[in-house]
């Protein structure tokens, strides 16, 4: 009978541990969308190529997509750039190695020099490679 007891505490923790799982991963791929914020915000590359995959296809609400090295060219260079910037309202949604992140981009864009207030809503596709999560895929349209 000890033993039975001995092997049930060891399944409900366990269990415990793994419902746990998965909310540490919520926090890994928030912290992720984190640092790709202020990456972009503070014109960070090297920040932007560690986040970024190699096979990213980064849409813009104007319809315009781009690829990994366009999209960091466009921050490094200026033609895009941000006064301030900050995600609101986002939810995380995960599936295995893949992680859906929704939310609302909210900033003041200084594009080629010329200040725009920006409002869109934002969807970003997460990926997680050799242990880190990188962004493989984001689309950004007007609400």
């Amino acid at each position: 009978m000890q033993n039975v007891k001995v092997l049930i505490g060891f399944l409900c923790l366990f269990s415990g541990f793994a419902a746990a799982a998965p909310a540490a991963s919520d926090k890994d791929v928030a912290t992720a969308v984190d640092h790709l914020t202020q990456a972009m915000l503070h014109k960070d590359i090297p920040q932007l190529q560690a986040l970024t995959a190699n096979n990213l296809t980064y849409g813009h609400s104007s319809g315009k997509v781009q690829n990994k090295q366009e999209f960091i060219a466009d921050i490094e260079t200026g033609r895009s750039g941000f006064k301030t910037l900050e995600m609101q309202k986002q939810t995380i949604t995960l599936n295995g190695d893949t992680a859906l992140v929704r939310n609302h981009f909210s900033a003041q864009a200084v594009n080629s020099g010329v200040e725009v207030p920006t409002e869109i809503e934002n969807f970003q596709v997460w990926q997680k490679q050799k242990g880190k999560w990188l962004l493989i895929g984001r689309q950004a349209y007007k609400f």
